[in-house]
């Protein structure tokens, strides 16, 4: 037994309860956890600004979209979020010259990915937008056909949720996750969109094209399931009334120790 995971036994073992952001933390925390502490599932939640928001042609965030059917990103441009496939899968729809791929945010590969832009000749089909406010997000997406996030191929990212989830379901956007585990599985639950495996670009492709040619009305219908969802696992108050009675019974089993 290492450093670490000794380390990590000792500070559960005096634990009474332990909140995981994934339900799939649950069972690496049991396999370090030979106390009685109890084990709850609390997932984060967005914050309250993003919500629905209909599209306008004359806000600036939709003055800044490209005309078409917009495929969009939002967040940090770095390694974990697997541009190369977004990449690849940009050259694969490429041919629908009405598919564009628009990326909001900023990141160490952002130069990296402006070079393959061009070096791919896809600044028809990529579009770059820089770092907004996030409170200006509801908007952009608001304007956007569909939202994606995703990430490299890793066992410990499969564990996890991006943040990113929560705050593209409240919006009421359809959703592709090109990611593997746990985050995958909530857009297929909710019914908000569509899924496929991590780092597989045809795939990826394939999922775009699939929501391009859906009707309106039923990539409507994915984004409207996905905030019935955000408020039924993810809203903000729901979530704080559960940790305040999860805390309250743990005070009164206390009191009667």
């Amino acid at each position: 037994m290492d450093f670490v995971e000794k380390l990590v036994k000792f500070i559960y073992k005096r634990c009474d309860m332990i909140l995981v952001q994934s339900r799939a933390f649950m069972n690496s925390v049991r396999k370090h956890c030979d106390s009685d502490a109890i084990i709850e599932y609390l997932p984060n939640c967005a914050e309250e600004f993003y919500q629905p928001f209909a599209s306008a042609a004359d806000s600036p965030e939709t003055k800044m979209l490209p005309p078409g059917f917009v495929v969009m990103f939002a967040g940090n441009i770095g390694v974990a979020q697997d541009f190369p496939t977004i990449l690849d899968a940009a050259e694969l729809t490429k041919d629908i010259t009405d598919i564009k791929w628009v990326v909001i945010g900023d990141g160490r590969q952002r130069e990296w990915l402006q070079n393959e832009i061009v070096r791919r000749d896809l600044a028809n089909s990529i579009f770059l937008l820089g770092r907004h406010p996030a409170e200006q997000m509801p908007r952009f997406f608001a304007g956007a056909d569909v939202l994606i996030v995703t990430l490299k191929r890793d066992p410990i990212f499969a564990l996890t949720i991006p943040s990113k989830i929560q705050s593209y379901l409240a919006c009421a956007r359809p959703i592709i996750a090109a990611l593997d585990g746990e985050a995958a599985k909530i857009v297929q639950e909710a019914r908000a969109g569509l899924a496929c495996p991590a780092e597989s670009p045809r795939e990826l492709a394939d999922a775009v094209i699939s929501l391009y040619n859906m009707p309106d009305d039923e990539r409507a219908s994915m984004g409207e399931r996905g905030r019935q969802y955000y408020e039924k696992e993810f809203d903000r108050t729901m979530l704080l009334d559960r940790l305040e009675g999860w805390m309250n019974s743990l005070v009164r089993e206390k009191r009667l120790r």
